[in-house]
């Protein structure tokens, strides 16, 4: 009996001993909270409407010129961040009819803030139709495709070149969706669309800026018509900007946050297949901004 009194003291002990390191070393080491997992090529920190509301997204941005004999479009400007690793998704942005980069030059620093690279192009004339303008940005995708592989280009390496999506104003909104029913794109942004067709074969998710006041590419015969065409079973949504004219989508005046918040978004979101801004597409009351009139959607 004694000396199985000392064993079970001695196991005592042991346990004992053992308890208070394991306890020592969980003082030391304290347990991490689990990771949320990283969905899709997530990048960036966790948004928020400020964050997406800011003149510029959290990275730096440089830019290079294209020349304007550049064969198949107008020529342009590539911006893309300087300070992030890995591959990005790239994206195209065309102006309108008897327009210049200028006109949509807003959206190039803006998306490539926040981790895309993307060229603003010109077109071949001012007076191209949508079908001309489609051509062209399929060009242009290509030409980003190519830089890709170029030791010559400062955008060499950067772009996954599966992850494409464009922005397209006016008539280049119709060919934005020209090219969307094609099947190339991961994202479309048309911005006051115009064209005489109908998309009803559009299976690339698809947001659709219209203006309100707009007596250029009128909503009810243009934007509001597009986004109908759209098959259901296709991610898509439609914003109006209250009392916007034909130009309300272009950015640099007073819609910056609305056109920030909701297509940088839409861009992370279906580019790089960012679940984290499923909330600023699905879950506001949208209509609550006085600078929408109209927001619809088919978010699950």
């Amino acid at each position: 009996m004694k000396n199985k009194s000392n064993k079970t003291v001695l196991a005592s002990l042991f346990a004992a001993g053992a308890l208070a390191l394991s306890m020592s070393a969980m003082a030391n080491n304290p347990p991490t909270e689990p990771e949320v997992p990283n969905t899709g090529y997530q990048r960036g920190p966790d948004p928020s409407v400020s964050f997406l509301e800011a003149d510029r997204g959290p990275y730096s941005v440089d830019t290079e010129r294209v020349s304007g004999l550049v064969s198949g479009f107008g020529g342009g400007t590539i911006h893309y961040p300087t300070d992030t690793t890995g591959t990005m998704a790239a994206i195209v942005v065309i102006p309108g009819y008897v327009s210049a980069e200028s006109s949509i030059e807003w959206w190039g620093p803006k998306l490539a803030s926040y981790g895309f690279v993307v060229m603003t192009i010109d077109t071949n004339s001012g007076f191209d139709l949508p079908p001309s303008r489609a051509r062209q940005i399929n060009t242009a995708l290509d030409y980003l495709i190519d830089e890709n592989s170029d030791s010559r280009s400062p955008v060499e390496g950067m772009i996954d070149t599966e992850r494409l999506g464009v922005v397209g104003w006016s008539m280049g909104g119709g060919g934005t969706l020209r090219v969307a029913e094609e099947g190339r794109l991961k994202a479309a942004i048309p911005l006051a669309p115009y064209d005489t067709t109908n998309f009803r074969d559009n299976y690339t998710p698809t947001l659709i800026f219209a203006c309100e006041s707009d007596v250029i590419a009128p909503v009810a015969i243009h934007a509001s018509a597009f986004y109908n065409d759209i098959p259901s079973s296709t991610d898509k949504a439609f914003i109006e900007i209250n009392n916007g004219s034909h130009y309300c989508g272009n950015g640099g005046g007073i819609y910056n946050d609305v056109l920030a918040r909701l297509g940088v978004s839409w861009m992370k979101r279906y580019l790089d297949e960012d679940q984290r801004y499923d909330q600023f597409i699905c879950g506001p009351n949208h209509e609550s901004d006085f600078q929408i009139s109209d927001y619809r959607s088919n978010c699950q």
